[in-house]
């Protein structure tokens, strides 16, 4: 299936007084049509700045970039990197659609929601106020907010969190994307409304035909939705497949640390939660070699000082299932079994 987004070795780096911050450090993936790709991590391991940057909304004066991110935009092949400001804004907001963190910040307080939903459209289709306020109403209803033409005249406050967040997901679609990047869409959320977003997400990217770039550090959320995993840490990819090769088979000793760290029901009693060691690496000052090796506790399976000198390389037995890790794949398979054993309910 032909991509409708490709990153090829992007690297984004922000000057700082203290140094160069290295927020993204050679990432590559790519998302198909009809395809969720979910991009893991803990905060701070470059998550949503790769996000912002396939919406080029990093201010370039302030900001070194370098790599690709291709757009398909009907038959051309945009790439944000190179592309004028000018070109990434008709891409943004129409191919190209982000749902931001926090809905409250994101919708502005003084503006009725439909008038903010319009905005959004006319940014494409100047002069039809008409259909666009119709459009938003539309979008407000097919996002599950009842009597829609009512509430477009309410103001954000006036909406619940949860409908909220329906409203930023009808603001992303309201111009119809190819690919929506979902940044921490149910953060904040209570349980129920959670699965009522994913739900919803879902039934829409069938109805748009649109690939999802679905940002989150909830393991839970991703093994609801997602077809294919990326776990970032330290600015890098460090384990790449599908979901369930990543779930029940992870290669990476830090894919192994997110899922031994989730809550679950335990059958050995009240077996104490297992957190990963130590804190994430320093993203100006980054170890020499493996940037988890100071948390790792199975750096001693890997070659002597490979760890410390060495960064490994994105590698796999499987071209669907790609690690960085020095120690043998063989081996890491043989002691990942018996650790997710003590972990399954």
């Amino acid at each position: 299936m032909a991509y409708i987004l490709a990153v090829n070795d992007l690297h984004v780096t922000f000057p700082t007084d203290d140094g160069l911050v290295r927020a993204v450090d050679g990432v590559s993936l790519s998302l198909n049509e009809g395809q969720t790709l979910a991009i893991v991590g803990e905060s701070g391991s470059g998550k949503t700045v790769t996000g912002l940057s396939i919406m080029g909304l990093h201010k370039r004066g302030a900001t070194q970039i370098s790599g690709s991110i291709l757009i398909k935009d009907g038959d051309r092949e945009i790439d944000i990197v190179s592309s004028s400001e000018e070109e990434i804004r008709m891409l943004r907001g129409g191919t190209v659609a982000m749902i931001f963190q926090d809905p409250m910040s994101s919708l502005h307080p003084y503006y009725r929601i439909g008038n903010q939903l319009a905005e959004a459209y006319l940014v494409h289709n100047p002069g039809k106020k008409k259909q666009a306020l119709a459009r938003a109403i539309e979008m407000l209803d097919l996002v599950g907010i009842s009597e829609p033409a009512t509430r477009a005249d309410e103001y954000p406050h006036q909406f619940s969190g949860g409908m909220r967040q329906r409203v930023m997901i009808a603001m992303a679609l309201m111009n119809s994307p190819r690919v929506l990047i979902a940044d921490e869409p149910t953060t904040a959320l209570d349980v129920t409304v959670q699965a009522q977003i994913l739900i919803l997400l879902k039934s829409l990217q069938k109805e748009f035909h649109m690939g999802i770039l679905l940002i989150t550090h909830d393991l839970g959320v991703v093994a609801q939705v997602a077809d294919d995993v990326s776990v970032m840490y330290g600015g890098k990819i460090v384990e790449t497949g599908t979901a369930d090769g990543v779930f029940y088979q992870p290669k990476a000793p830090y894919t192994l640390g997110l899922l031994k760290s989730v809550p679950r029901i335990s059958t050995h009693g009240s077996d104490r939660l297992k957190a990963i060691a130590g804190q994430p690496p320093s993203l100006i000052n980054l170890p020499t070699g493996c940037a988890f090796a100071p948390r790792c506790e199975y750096s001693s399976h890997a070659p002597a000082d490979a760890c410390a000198t060495l960064r490994p390389q994105l590698l796999g037995k499987s071209p669907s299932h790609l690690s960085r890790c020095h120690v043998d794949e063989s081996t890491r398979d043989s002691i990942f079994v018996k650790e997710l054993k003590q972990v399954r309910p």
